[in-house]
């Protein structure tokens, strides 16, 4: 089988997550928009990757434009945030809120923990992101402001596990190579 990943973020999390499971899957990775039609069109599996930013998922736009091509294809989705990866019912609702129906039910979702290093903020997200903690805690929940940086390859195993299971991908010789990323 065929595969190839699709990925959107904002500040590089995403983006390294999609790197590293390129290297450990060996598989073509592209920006969302960016991916080659001929790549896509032959792909038997898609490994979605996306960020959240208030709520939407950063690859939602991509995914409407793009439903008709997906639901023929195996789909795996790998989803980074903030929101602690316990906190289940709010990470199903931004599923909920955010993936198509008919792509929803096709597709196998991993929650992965990103990072905030808030002087990398642009002045707007940084903003935003005050009030947001502002209102929640008026909510009697917490959002934090504070940096935090949990992107690790190790977090990816469950997920290339069960690519290889389901996509049928023998374990190759680079099999240690995410191992040793992650050193």
């Amino acid at each position: 089988m065929k595969g190839i990943i699709i990925y959107k973020g904002k500040y590089g999390a995403t983006l390294q997550y999609a790197d590293w499971l390129a290297d450990a899957l060996a598989l073509p990775v592209f920006p969302a928009g960016d991916e080659s039609p001929s790549a896509f069109a032959l792909a038997d599996y898609v490994i979605m990757g996306s960020s959240i930013y208030i709520g939407k998922l950063q690859l939602r736009e991509w995914m409407l434009n793009n439903q008709a091509m997906l639901l023929d294809k195996r789909l795996f989705f790998f989803i980074v945030c903030g929101t602690p990866l316990n906190e289940r019912a709010k990470l199903e609702q931004f599923i909920e809120n955010n993936v198509p129906p008919l792509i929803r039910q096709r597709c196998f979702f991993c929650f992965l923990p990103g990072r905030l290093i808030f002087k990398n903020l642009s002045w707007t997200d940084r903003l935003l992101l005050r009030m947001g903690a502002w209102l929640a805690r008026k909510k009697g929940e917490t959002i934090t402001t504070a940096d935090y940086d949990d992107v690790k390859a190790e977090h990816l195993q469950y997920l290339i596990n069960t690519v290889r299971e389901e996509c049928e991908i023998p374990k190759a010789p680079r099999e240690n190579l995410l191992k040793q990323t992650a050193k």
